[in-house]
């Protein structure tokens, strides 16, 4: 027993040498930058394409079916842009499919992360476009909330909305300031309710556009199916099925007036 308790001793000593701290010190610093591009391509690693041929072929599988076609490229910019028009339109389309019939959408141009290239369109190209973790939600919103929305879409120099807004801001460099907005033609009344379909990330108030985190009403289904990739994926086969080649323009749903200061 006593051997054993030694040996016990021995051992926690030995332990705690290994992990008391090691003194040591930067000396220097070295770095090199690695350029990764087509020069690989010329003399590739067989073992290597080998190795990765079956897990290849599974990637491909989910990720290169065609899901829809696209008129041309799309590109997302502010104030307005060809696809964050389009994405926010998708949550409109999508909305029908959880009873909600909101009066505008509202995608945040942060949340977009690719564009989409003319032509063909892929699994893989949904992804790369949407590749958060990001859901579908409702709110419920004041006229005078959706106006203090309107204006800190402004002051960010404008985001995705969907059709029927009509925004004038002023030009993000002077502080971005809302000057009008209309919605489906009208003036926006503060004592009015509008239903508002965006993402859960906005909905909590991030990327400056805290007027949805304090709307009411709110619907937030959480399972992965309302992820917004499955949402656009939904949209482009449907599209498919009918023989539709998306199409989307800047319309001129945010406009910036650089005459006002």
């Amino acid at each position: 027993m006593r051997n054993k308790q030694y040996l016990l001793g021995v051992l926690a000593a030995m332990t705690m040498a290994s992990c008391a701290p090691k003194h040591y010190h930067l000396v220097s610093v070295d770095r090199s930058r690695i350029i990764i591009d087509s020069r690989y391509d010329q003399n590739p690693d067989e073992k290597a394409a080998a190795f990765l041929a079956p897990y290849k072929k599974v990637n491909d599988s989910v990720m290169a079916p065609i899901v829809g076609q696209v008129a041309h490229n799309m590109h997302a910019d502010r104030p307005e842009s060809d696809l964050s028009n389009l994405l926010s339109d998708i949550l409109i389309w999508a909305s029908r499919d959880y009873n909600e019939s909101p009066d505008l959408a509202v995608y945040n141009m942060g949340g977009i992360r690719a564009d989409l290239t003319k032509g063909d369109v892929t699994y893989e190209d949904v992804l790369s476009v949407a590749p958060f973790e990001n859901k579908i939600c409702f709110v419920t919103l004041t006229g005078e909330q959706l106006m203090q929305l309107f204006r800190q879409i402004a002051y960010r120099g404008g985001e995705g909305v969907s059709k029927g807004v009509e925004l004038v801001i002023t030009s993000e460099e002077i502080g971005g300031k809302l000057v009008s907005a209309r919605l489906h033609g009208k003036e926006i009344d503060p004592q009015a309710s509008y239903r508002v379909c965006t993402i859960n990330y906005l909905l909590e108030g991030n990327d400056g556009l805290n007027a949805l985190a304090n709307g009411t009403d709110k619907v937030a289904p959480q399972e992965a199916s309302n992820n917004t990739r499955f949402l656009i994926l939904n949209y482009f086969q449907d599209m498919l099925k009918q023989g539709i080649v998306v199409d989307a323009r800047k319309e001129g749903r945010i406009k910036v007036d650089k005459q006002k200061f």
